[in-house]
């Protein structure tokens, strides 16, 4: 099995009980990126995912596309399911990564991109109610 084959097994198994593992497919220097955060070193980044399952216990990753390129980068799409803590609603969130892996396999970059106005602010009640107001604002000519 590659290394990315390798990681998108991991993700989809991902969870709280096994982030110790995130030694095993990232480099100790990897650095990670996604709308939220911006860290390097795995220690961080383990910091990042545990907060993510503490505030979203039982969230789960699906890989749904995977799409190996050249010079050692990847891109994987995922979905991550879970219940929205203030509506108790199941929520999926679509994006991507970009990852980049060292001549060991391990992963050097990891950046994710999603929507978070659209994925997450915009499904919550008062929020999507002003961010629906803003973007007929913005479609409105002028």
């Amino acid at each position: 099995m590659n290394a990315l084959d390798a990681l998108c097994v991991y993700f989809e198994k991902l969870s709280a009980n096994n982030l110790d593992a995130l030694d095993t497919y990232y480099a100790a220097d990897a650095r990670f990126k996604d709308p939220f955060h911006e860290v390097t070193g795995v220690a961080a980044i383990r910091a990042i995912l545990r907060h993510t399952f503490d505030k979203l216990p039982g969230a789960r990753f699906r890989v749904t596309g995977r799409f190996p390129g050249e010079g050692g980068h990847a891109v994987i799409l995922w979905e991550m399911d879970f219940t929205m803590p203030v509506t108790r609603q199941p929520t999926t969130i679509r994006g991507a990564t970009h990852l980049a892996f060292a001549t060991d396999g391990k992963v050097t970059l990891h950046r994710d991109y999603w929507d978070a106005a659209e994925e997450l602010y915009g499904r919550l009640p008062v929020l999507k109610w002003l961010m629906r107001a803003l973007a007929r604002q913005a479609a409105a000519p002028h």
